[in-house]
């Protein structure tokens, strides 16, 4: 006596089959990219040492013993020119911030 697989059955095992590969691909995509944050995570971008966080006029800073780079996440940088506005560390700051913009507008129209 044999047993004879209908078509729809074998439908309902693939879909199922496909929507388990699907799941399993997207849990290991996420896996990988934490992973990779992690890898990042506190590095410097310029050479890939470890960070150090400081404080800059009570602005918590990111700075790299190894190549003496300073990282500010957003809003830092606006917060340092708040507390600085009046002397020459805040207009060096006004400066960057401006050339800044300038560079995010110019690739923004050149895209």
């Amino acid at each position: 006596m044999s047993i004879k697989k209908s078509r729809n059955e074998d439908e309902y095992f693939a879909k199922l089959d496909a929507e388990l590969i699907k799941t399993t691909r997207a849990m290991e995509t996420a896996k990988a990219k934490e992973a990779e944050r992690r890898l990042h995570h506190m590095k410097c971008p310029k050479d890939g040492y470890d960070l150090v966080t400081t404080e800059l006029h009570g602005v918590q800073i990111d700075f790299c013993a190894h190549c003496s780079g300073f990282w500010l996440d957003a809003g830092e940088l606006a917060e340092i020119i708040k507390s600085e506005q009046s002397g020459v560390l805040g207009r060096v700051f006004v400066d960057i911030r401006a050339a800044l913009a300038r560079a995010r507008a110019k690739s923004q129209a050149q895209q």
